[in-house]
């Protein structure tokens, strides 16, 4: 029986997987721990390693697991910015992901934490709690009439805008390869990034982290935007420059933001912190603004997501195992 080597492994994961009928052909090993050149050994014996957002799969870590005899690297996510591909393809090692899994559960996630940061649901419910019944600072925003700038209209952001649609705001999208057939059988508009940065009420982030979008928000983009904006990310946390943000938050410039991300969340999301005083001293401070709202990048956490996520990544496994054609838009491929 062939094995698989699994890391940053969760109970919802776990329970997942285990109910793939195919996954039942193969002997998994669960490992708590994250996937690096330093636990790379643990993969001895395996053809394949399914790893998350937060495992490092640099140049070490891959030449480590081709000498360890593995064949496929699958990823249990859609971004792979925390894997040397060039490096994979020069060691032969088959990379897949999962490109698509519920576009609707991040998109929804990211309207609902602007809903409930704008409407101050998360300081109303701690409030209550203790039978304070004050409405005072509490006042929010109709979305009605808003501008809604989308920036990445790939499953994510369309699913997203179409949300926001349903609203009955004005929604303005940016993507380098416009969808122009989808947004004319709706009311979405198409234009370039500086008018969505300038005249947007609302922006929504839902792009992949590439070298061209690193930091796209950043301190000249800030300035730019109208006063009060809210600015909403659920897809990689260094789309954001963070220190740029905070000294825009302290101005009172920018009047809401919530993250589903950050940009430097490896080994503090997906992990219990609670009785640590050393936490990150830019996330510690970011925390302290009470027009910040911070989820730690569930967006994609619901039983649709993880149950696509689990057929997909097996599915993959499986057909690489029996030389079968992979699922459509999972192989990664370097430039």
């Amino acid at each position: 029986m062939q094995e698989v080597a699994f890391y940053d492994a969760r109970v919802y994961d776990r329970q997942s997987f285990e109910s793939i009928p195919a996954a039942k052909n193969y002997r998994w090993h669960f490992h708590e721990f994250r996937l690096s050149a330093e636990t790379a050994a643990t993969a001895r014996g395996a053809f394949a390693v399914c790893v998350f957002v937060n495992d490092r799969l640099d140049e070490d870590c891959l030449q480590k697991l081709a000498e360890s005899g593995v064949k496929i690297i699958a990823l249990r996510c859609a971004g792979f910015n925390n894997l040397d591909l060039k490096a994979a393809t020069r060691l032969g090692l088959k990379v897949v992901r999962v490109p698509a899994y519920s576009p609707h559960a991040v998109a929804e996630h990211a309207v609902g934490l602007l809903l409930c940061l704008n409407r101050k649901i998360h300081r109303a419910y701690n409030r209550v709690r203790e039978h304070n019944f004050s409405l005072s600072g509490l006042v929010g925003f109709d979305l009605q009439g808003k501008t809604v700038g989308i920036i990445g209209t790939g499953r994510i952001g369309k699913a997203a805008a179409q949300i926001f649609e349903g609203f009955d705001t004005r929604v303005f999208c940016y993507d380098p390869f416009p969808d122009a057939a989808w947004a004319g059988t709706r009311r979405m508009i198409y234009t370039d990034l500086e008018k969505i940065i300038t005249e947007s009420d609302i922006l929504s982030l839902h792009l992949p982290l590439l070298p061209e979008t690193r930091y796209l928000l950043n301190e000249a983009r800030f300035k730019q935007m109208k006063k009060g904006v809210f600015i909403i990310n659920t897809s990689r946390g260094k789309l954001i420059q963070t220190s740029a943000l905070i000294d825009f938050l302290s101005s009172g410039h920018i009047g809401g933001v919530a993250l589903d991300v950050y940009e430097e969340e490896e080994g503090i999301f997906f992990e219990d912190h609670s009785d640590s005083v050393d936490l990150d001293e830019t996330l510690s401070r970011l925390l302290t603004f009470p027009n910040v709202l911070v989820t730690a990048h569930q967006a994609f956490l619901t039983h649709e997501a993880l149950g696509e996520i689990a057929r997909m990544t097996v599915g993959n496994i499986v057909n690489f195992a029996e030389g079968k054609a992979f699922f459509e838009g999972s192989v990664l491929h370097s430039q």
